[in-house]
């Protein structure tokens, strides 16, 4: 029988592991590959997957370029949201929603910690930003399917925010409709 009393181990636990897992695989493959267009990329298999890297200076899909400060703040926001929504002990008591929100929060950490400059990366190009400090998201997952879809370069930290967003909405049609207090 899933307790209350087990929620916040969980939740610990997966989101520590989902946010090292994302900044393990950053690291290691803007080790390897250097800073975009430094390296050509790792072909997983042809024209399908590749590992390349990439810096995104938005949010989703590239969008909101040079806006990553707001992110990083909305970012903050959430993780302070979710914090909150599992200190509910009927909350923690749903073991599911417990991981949703885990994998959601180890993403927000990864891609956040990027935002905020830590990995120390400088530009390398173009010419008038050479030698700034980076703040932009890590990115190295590269799916396409020729002439069909080029899928934005992606990360970890980026699936496991699908994921959990996406165990979410599955949650919420599964939810038994609460009990209705008729007089």
């Amino acid at each position: 029988m899933w307790t209350a009393s087990r929620g916040w181990p969980l939740f610990t636990a997966i989101s520590v592991a989902a946010a090292a897992l994302d900044l393990g695989t950053k690291s290691w493959l803007f080790a390897r590959l250097g800073m975009p267009g430094e390296k050509g990329p790792i072909v997983l298999a042809p024209n399908v997957l590749m590992l390349e890297t990439n810096l995104n200076e938005g949010a989703l899909f590239g969008m909101g370029q040079g806006m990553g400060m707001v992110f990083a703040a909305v970012s903050c926001a959430a993780i302070v949201g979710i914090l909150a929504t599992v200190a509910r002990a009927s909350v923690r008591s749903e073991p599911w929603l417990v991981v949703a929100l885990a994998l959601i929060t180890g993403g927000i950490v990864g891609n956040l910690y990027d935002r905020l400059g830590f990995p120390r990366l400088k530009w390398h190009a173009p010419l008038g930003r050479i030698g700034d400090p980076v703040y932009a998201v890590r990115d190295w997952i590269h799916f396409k399917l020729e002439g069909i879809i080029d899928w934005p370069i992606f990360n970890l930290a980026d699936t496991w925010l699908v994921i959990g967003a996406g165990l979410l909405v599955l949650l919420s049609f599964l939810a038994k409709p609460a009990p209705s207090h008729a007089e």
